[in-house]
């Protein structure tokens, strides 16, 4: 019957010939194709299957002080991880694995439970590689591990502001470990290896590409003199009841800083109990009214016009100072009804700097201000960093000036405080601020005449070392100079300061045979013996520029003058007895 059919009909029979020679035709050039021409993508699907690359982790660079001790390290870790598909097969040996990680089992049991379809989950991350490799040594099924770094900070709670911390991915997120991220990242390698279908690994074939470490990064600060200043800032908030408080010391020819303390602080290490307060540079981030820090910028200010010298007499009587509806006051009484330049500062009058500066204009202390970096950004990029606030008015009226002029109505940080005075302690020389070591002097700009800045060098010895001075910043074996501020706090939200709350300031720099240092201390609502700066801050100044001085190898320039021994002439008509 076939036979008859084909016959009837031919063109059917030869085109169903057709259609099955072209089929075989075409799976025969498919074949040939995969097998002889176009080999790699079957060997790149079988790869796929089989071949994987894993990362090889990378360890951030070091973070060091300016003498190579470390504030920050890298040090392995073990991550491990499940699947929890192949987990529920063991369910049995839950409570053993809930026992090794240190895990509830109870909770742990419904943690896997609820991850039952999920083929990947951490099961703990950061454990010690000893640990973590007793773990895998169970060999329990679907638990695998993971070779990461993790960041340790030796210097504890001392540092932690400044140099921040990393999250659980090792990527930076507070201090310098956020702002020098891209420096101190390393890059991960890649290795090849293969893998069966349950993702066990068979073979570690070869090396694709090695990690590369991050980068080593040696900051300004001396470690020896973090704890000092860590150490008297703590005491100080502890003996005047305080707040907070921060303090900063600077290198005034390189820049550097060589010291950041905040209080309180936390520990990087453990973290648990850290509240967001105490996370903070206060010494960058916190900005305040310097109060009567600020006096001698404005002094410098009214020497720089020319129109005044410090024997010069300014009436202060009777020690308060009408404009409009606001009144200046001293806070406490001169001594006379007359003062010098030098005697304002020591006195710390409101009144004779207001009319000082009602005679050279507003305009010429904002300028000074300006100059020496007040309301400008240090350029050092550290994160939340604030500029402050240093006002411009199209007109200089005398309640804008006076304010301006006793340190009111602008906003400070610590380290623009810092900066600021360490212009005055390099004749007149402002260098650029810096976070990480120096081997070379920075370029160093004048912003003060030089002659300017030697004579308010010598009157700012004089508000520390005068009989009416601030007597509690002398620091033995050394002259040194500074001022003492006392500022009310601002209310938050709205105009006005808040009651019975104030900062008590002090910024000072030494020794005065070659200033080399500029030291700010910052409390912040001290409660207990007082809040006046010279009360409150000075001694800590004292206690952390002497140390600074003596760690740092400096020359004593204030010891007392040796007495010329007497010779005793004997003879020997009486032995040699008087």
């Amino acid at each position: 019957m076939m036979g008859l059919e084909g016959a009837r009909y031919p063109w059917r029979f030869r085109l169903v010939l057709a259609l099955l020679a072209a089929m075989v035709g075409a799976i025969a050039w498919r074949i040939l194709d995969l097998q002889v021409i176009d080999r790699a993508f079957l060997q790149e699907q079988g790869d796929a299957r089989s071949v994987r690359h894993v990362p090889i982790p990378a360890h951030r660079g070091l973070i060091s002080d300016r003498n190579g001790e470390p504030l920050a390290v890298s040090t392995p870790v073990t991550t491990l991880w499940a699947n929890g598909k192949e987990l529920q097969a063991a369910r049995s040996r839950w409570p053993e694995l809930a026992a090794a990680l240190g895990q509830d089992v109870r909770v742990f049991s419904q943690r896997l439970e609820q991850s039952a379809n999920r083929e990947f989950m951490y099961l703990v991350r950061g454990l010690t590689p000893e640990r973590g490799q007793a773990v895998l040594d169970l060999k329990m099924p679907g638990v695998y591990g993971i070779e990461e770094f993790r960041r340790f900070y030796p210097a504890g709670e001392v540092a932690a502001q400044l140099v921040g911390f990393t999250d659980v991915d090792d990527r930076g997120r507070e201090g310098v470990e956020l702002s020098f991220d891209n420096w101190l990242a390393g890059v991960q390698g890649k290795r090849q290896v293969l893998k069966d279908r349950r993702g066990r690994l068979i073979k570690d074939v070869q090396v694709m590409e090695n990690a590369k470490p991050g980068k080593a990064l040696a900051l300004s600060i001396d470690l020896r003199l973090q704890y000092l200043a860590n150490r008297e800032l703590r005491n100080a908030l502890v003996e005047n009841g305080a707040k907070a408080g921060s303090l900063v010391i600077m290198d005034v020819k390189t820049g550097e800083i060589l010291a950041m303390v905040n209080q309180p602080s936390y520990n990087p290490n453990n973290r648990r109990n850290m509240q967001p307060a105490m996370m903070r540079n206060r010494a960058m981030i916190d900005v305040f009214e310097p109060g009567s820090t600020v006096k001698p910028l404005s002094m410098s200010a009214a020497l720089q016009s020319g129109r005044w010298k410090p024997s010069d007499i300014v009436e202060v009587y009777p020690g308060s100072l009408q404009i409009g509806k606001y009144t200046i006051k001293d806070v406490s009484k001169t001594e006379g009804p007359a003062l010098d330049l030098t005697g304002i500062l020591i006195n710390s009058s409101n009144v004779g700097m207001s009319k000082v500066a009602f005679d050279i204009g507003g305009e010429a202390i904002y300028n000074l201000m300006q100059q020496v970096g007040l309301g400008q950004d240090t350029g050092l990029g550290f994160p939340g960093e604030r500029v402050g606030n240093l006002p411009n008015h199209r007109e200089w009226r005398k309640a804008e000036t006076a304010t301006l002029s006793y340190g009111y109505g602008l906003s400070v940080t610590a380290l623009q405080l810092v900066h600021a005075y360490s212009a005055l302690a390099n004749n007149g020389r402002l260098v650029p601020l810096s976070l990480v070591r120096v081997d070379r002097e920075p370029v160093a700009t004048q912003v003060v005449p030089e002659a300017v800045a030697k004579t308010m060098q010598g009157m700012l010895q004089q508000v520390v070392e005068a009989p009416r001075g601030v007597f509690r910043a002398q620091v033995p074996g050394y002259h040194v100079a500074g001022k003492s501020g006392t500022a009310r706090k601002a209310t938050v939200g709205s105009k006005g300061y808040t009651a019975n709350a104030y900062r008590s300031l002090f910024a000072g720099f030494g020794p005065m045979s070659n200033p080399r240092f500029a030291v700010v201390v910052v409390i912040d609502e001290p409660s207990k013996a007082g809040y006046f700066g010279g009360l409150v801050s000075a001694p800590v100044f004292s206690k952390v520029m002497s140390g600074t001085l003596r760690l740092m190898n400096i020359q004593p320039d204030n010891l007392p003058a040796e007495q010329p021994q007497q010779t005793v002439a004997t003879s020997a008509g009486n032995g040699g007895r008087l």
